[in-house]
């Protein structure tokens, strides 16, 4: 194993130091336990967004703290979900008395810990509305959930609910909000390679050098089948046609297109494969109006990307493109 580490058991507390003082202006980390905050939190009279995952994945969660974004974040150790107590702390710092939306991935610890973090919360007063994130068509059901797995799609609702609840939105609106978005969002991956876990030192599946997962998890999940590694169009075509099969998205929908990177993935690569998705959306009728591409929900260093759809209307347009100011997106400030 190669990694640019000390010892493996203090890699997210010592990367946790590294990212407080590289972005001071907009968040501050707290310890013991650990969590992201805005910097100006809480944020008088605002529905507040409190999101966490284990590490591994970044820059989710933590690099989305910031105006027009989420308020805090917890990260939990590398892909293990954060604890109840770190989460309710999270939520405690947060909340300015306005309520606060719990954004949780459909990962089996991390939609108990997250429960359990908000029964405590509402013993204190605090009132908390929790979202699911399933928007992997891949599979049912995987090792680490029961249904389907929360991934891309995550990414779009933290922004849009975000700029929902700064704008103003109360408590049910804010969650109205993100519940429509994940009912409009699907997502799919893939991988080349896989990663190695700092505290295994040993790579988290097998693939022979001809071989890609087709429908893999954020943590090396095993997805839909193995098959021999394609052109890009061809694996662009396999992730496609499942996601835009499921909602099912059709003739005059307009999207916005997620194109993610795993974490070891040059954008080169990436590019290349927006083109070649939005080409072949284009022949179904489908208009890609909002883009994002690049490396935002990773699994630490694995080869692969995912590509995700959510269907657009005016609402989600104009939300999407309200001004957001966090480590890892900005635009509008």
């Amino acid at each position: 194993m190669k990694k640019i580490i000390n010892d493996p058991q203090d890699v997210v507390t010592e990367s946790l130091h590294g990212f407080a003082a590289a972005h001071a202006d907009l968040l501050t980390v707290r310890y013991g336990p650990d969590f992201v905050v805005r910097a100006d939190a809480p944020v008088q009279g605002k529905v507040a967004l409190v999101s966490g995952g284990g590490s591994g994945h970044e820059p989710l969660h933590g690099g989305f703290v910031g105006p027009g974004m989420l308020d805090a974040a917890v990260p939990g150790p590398v892909f293990t979900s954060p604890t109840p107590d770190a989460v309710l702390a999270a939520t405690q710092a947060a909340s300015s008395g306005a309520g606060v939306l719990h954004v949780v991935k459909n990962y089996t610890g991390d939609v108990l810990n997250f429960e359990t973090a908000a029964e405590l919360a509402a013993a204190e007063d605090i009132e908390v509305r929790s979202v699911v994130v399933d928007d992997d068509v891949a599979v049912k059901d995987s090792t680490y959930t029961a249904g389907r797995r929360g991934v891309g799609g995550t990414v779009l609702l933290e922004k849009i609910a975000g700029a929902a609840a700064a704008r103003g939105d109360d408590l049910a609106g804010v969650a109205d909000v993100a519940e429509r978005v994940n009912a409009n969002v699907r997502s799919m991956g893939m991988a080349l390679t896989p990663c190695v876990v700092p505290h295994s030192g040993e790579p988290s599946f097998e693939l022979a050098d001809d071989e890609m997962e087709i429908g893999i998890g954020i943590h090396g999940e095993p997805g839909r089948e193995r098959v021999k590694v394609e052109p890009a169009d061809r694996i662009v075509a396999m992730l496609l046609d499942a996601v835009v099969d499921d909602l099912p998205y059709g003739s005059g929908d307009r999207v916005l297109l997620f194109v993610n990177g795993m974490g070891g993935t040059p954008l080169v690569e990436l590019y290349l494969a927006y083109g070649a998705a939005r080409t072949q959306l284009a022949e179904r009728g489908i208009e890609v109006s909002r883009s994002l591409v690049g490396n935002y929900i990773t699994s630490l260093e694995m080869q692969g990307m995912s590509i995700t759809l959510l269907k657009l209307d005016d609402e989600f347009e104009q939300l999407w493109d309200a001004p957001v100011h966090t480590a890892a997106l900005r635009w509008g400030v």
